[in-house]
């Protein structure tokens, strides 16, 4: 049974046509996208900024027409918060979210959404950081060669856990040996309070609580949930002593070479997957709590005037005012209230 090549071509066109086109789509399926972007986080799989950010890549995908591809990376598994800055600055990755308070150590005015006990609501949050604060800290960041998104994505008010003792004061912290991330404006604060604290990167906290390098950490209630932290502590004080958030960093090169429609697109799908995860956030705080007790963590709701007071009279408000400038600090003071 003799064949030619151009017999095989012929029934091999006839069976695509007789299939309906179905080759087509199998080969569309099979190439390549032309942008395929890494996408780098501290947070576990289960946070709800993975979650959102799973359905922001989807929408992506879909609405270039698989020409952009954002691969997730969760739980630091391309490196530590400090490795994956210099990553997105070199490109190693394209996209990373990082707390502004950490992202300070290159842009000093990114954490000032952290200042102690400053922010009393998440009203007052969004009012600050959609409205002037906000814009000023991103164009800082923008300074500093990297790309940021209009919208910080929540990661919560902090709360302080302990495996000796609950926090009902200022007076608790003295001698405590607390985890704090690698930021100046966290150190400066617990030793305001007197703590003994220690930078150590997320993803080396559940081991550093386990083997009692340090009594205590603090973190927003959905992290201490996601990261399962209740098995290694015992108490969880309320003590709301600061809002953190997560700014969407891009490397310029790599968002430069996005065309100008597809970068609408990428952006438009990041900045409203934001607004998702805050609903998000501010749900799961509301049921997070009861869910934590069941696990076994004694809650306790300290009176949070006098922690203020106490850092007032050492000093940390003042000290702060002169590192972020009279332009920073009166756009915070603009909506929270005098602190200094």
């Amino acid at each position: 049974m003799g064949f030619s090549r151009r017999t095989v071509l012929k029934a091999s066109a006839a069976a695509t046509v007789a299939l309906g086109g179905v080759g087509a789509p199998f080969v569309a399926r099979a190439q390549k996208a032309e942008f395929s972007y890494k996408f780098a986080n501290n947070l576990p799989e289960s946070h709800p900024l993975n979650v959102r950010a799973k359905e922001m890549s989807a929408a992506i995908k879909t609405e270039t027409g698989g020409r952009v591809d954002v691969q997730i990376f969760s739980s630091n598994q391309l490196g530590s918060d400090t490795d994956s800055l210099s990553q997105i600055r070199s490109g190693g990755v394209e996209f990373f979210t990082m707390s502004g308070l950490i992202l300070s150590g290159l842009v000093p005015a990114a954490s000032i959404n952290g200042i102690g006990f400053a922010f009393p609501d998440y009203a007052t949050v969004w009012k600050a950081m959609d409205g002037e604060l906000g814009a000023y800290v991103r164009s800082e960041i923008t300074r500093s060669n990297l790309v940021v998104m209009d919208k910080i994505w929540d990661n919560g008010f902090r709360q302080t856990t302990s495996s000796t003792r609950p926090i009902n004061g200022p007076r608790d912290f003295k001698g405590f040996k607390i985890r704090v991330p690698v930021s100046p404006l966290w150190t400066s604060m617990f030793k305001a309070f007197d703590a003994s604290p220690t930078s150590i990167n997320f993803n080396e906290v559940y081991s550093a609580l386990q083997t009692k390098v340090v009594e205590g950490q603090e973190n927003p209630l959905a992290l201490i949930a996601a990261a399962k932290l209740y098995e290694v502590q015992k108490y969880c004080s309320l003590t709301n002593h600061m809002w953190d958030g997560f700014w969407f960093l891009a490397n310029r090169r790599a968002w430069e070479a996005l065309p100008a429609d597809i970068r609408e697109i990428v952006a438009r799908n990041i900045n409203a997957a934001a607004v998702k995860e805050r609903e998000d956030i501010e749900k799961l705080n509301a049921t997070v709590q009861a869910d934590l007790t069941a696990k076994g963590l004694i809650f306790n709701q300290p009176e949070l005037t006098p922690f203020r007071d106490k850092l007032h009279s050492a000093g940390f408000y003042s000290e702060w005012k002169g590192k972020y400038g009279d332009q920073a600090w009166s756009l915070l003071e603009k909506s929270v209230g005098r602190l200094a």
